[in-house]
């Protein structure tokens, strides 16, 4: 079927639609190369921030380490001045207790007191 113009109504429909999808291959293979950029760019940094984590956990790790040590230290000077005082404190109770016993023996109560 002619018409007046010389070509058929097909071939004025399929002209434009062969060119655009030339043009969509064209758009596809741009669209494939940047997504494959962007996941190299994202597996990249996938990797640094796994490095960053492990990193981060052996920091971590070493503080903690750090942590408990300090702290076991002050934990053990803080029992050796609770026993050097308990120490002190019976020490001067023995001391009283005595004096005050030996007291007793004495005629004059008042020279005990002090």
């Amino acid at each position: 079927m002619e018409t007046g113009l010389g070509k058929e109504p097909a071939d004025l429909v399929l002209e434009p639609l062969r060119i655009i999808r030339g043009d969509i291959a064209r758009l596809d293979r741009k669209i494939d190369v940047k997504i494959d950029g962007l996941r190299t760019e994202l597996r990249s940094e996938t990797a640094d921030l796994r490095s960053d984590f492990h990193s981060l956990r052996a920091d971590v790790a070493a503080d903690f380490v750090t942590m408990r040590k300090e702290t076991g230290e002050q934990i053990a000077g803080l029992r050796r001045a609770v026993v050097e005082h308990h120490s002190a404190v019976l020490g001067h109770g023995v001391l009283i207790w005595a004096s005050k016993r030996a007291c007793v023996g004495w005629s004059s109560i008042s020279a005990c007191r002090q």
